[in-house]
């Protein structure tokens, strides 16, 4: 754990290679990232050396009481000074959801640092985003309330991404996080969460670095249509959309295949 930015994060820097900054999704930790993994990190970190933290208020970390700390601007801010402690100079920005933005802020605020994108399940942004914070608004309501109910229901009406239709794992996730996270930590970052949008487009179209997105279908909160957005904005970008458990499973060896480059 190190002191960044007035808050103490926790994080994890393993692997051996070229380095890879990677930033986990709202609510998520390290921990609860790998019960329900993106990627296989083992695999990964054979050819790579891999920076994973828990973000601001996530995990491990510490809280703070501003909501703006939440902005991803501000996260993008957390993860470069981390690099900097950890003597990381430039490196592969990757991320998901929460992590995916984070990654985007970092390219557009240090584009000297980055070296390449990978962007995976990127969230609503710009025009989506105004209902998206509406929901964190009233979840953070709920959750200072202590309505674990009205919570729970509303998780359940959520769609289940595609890709895990068939996987009881994803329902589980939420009422887990309810009984395992402090309520004001988590109502903070919910309501910090609403402070937060992607980039203007205008400025993630200066982006000129290799760039993967890794997108999935059936999940209103992490539209394609925010994916194939910023493929046409980032030239060169590569898109791979998941439909399916298959088409998921895939993610890892696409990671590894990209970041090969590198």
């Amino acid at each position: 754990m190190v002191m960044i930015r007035g808050v103490d994060l926790v994080h994890d820097l393993s692997g051996d290679g070229p380095d890879l900054v990677w930033g986990h999704g709202l609510t998520r930790s390290m921990a609860t990232e790998d019960a329900l993994s993106m990627l296989d990190w083992a695999a990964i970190r054979e050819s790579n050396r891999v920076l994973r933290y828990d973000a601001r208020g996530h995990g491990d970390s510490g809280s703070t009481p501003d909501p703006t700390d939440y902005s991803w601007r501000s996260l993008a801010e957390d993860q470069l000074a981390l690099a900097d402690h950890l003597g990381i100079g430039s490196y592969v920005a990757g991320g998901a959801s929460m992590g995916c933005a984070t990654a985007l802020h970092a390219a557009v605020l240090a584009p000297e640092r980055i070296r390449g994108l990978v962007l995976v399940i990127p969230p609503t942004a710009w025009h989506t985003r105004a209902a998206q914070v509406d929901a964190y608004a009233a979840m953070a309501d709920l959750v200072a309330a202590g309505d674990h109910a009205t919570l729970l229901a509303g998780a359940a009406a959520r769609p289940v991404p595609d890709p895990f239709a068939d996987d009881p794992r994803w329902q589980q996730r939420f009422p887990e996080l309810l009984q395992n996270t402090d309520p004001e930590r988590l109502a903070r970052i919910f309501r910090g969460a609403g402070t937060a949008d992607l980039p203007p487009p205008d400025e993630i179209a200066t982006i000129e670095v290799p760039t993967m997105i890794l997108a999935w279908t059936g999940d209103p909160g992490h539209p394609v249509t925010t994916a194939a957005r910023l493929q046409e904005l980032i030239g060169g970008s590569e898109l791979t959309v998941a439909t399916t458990a298959d088409g998921f499973a895939s993610w890892t060896g696409r990671v590894q295949r990209f970041l090969s480059r590198f």
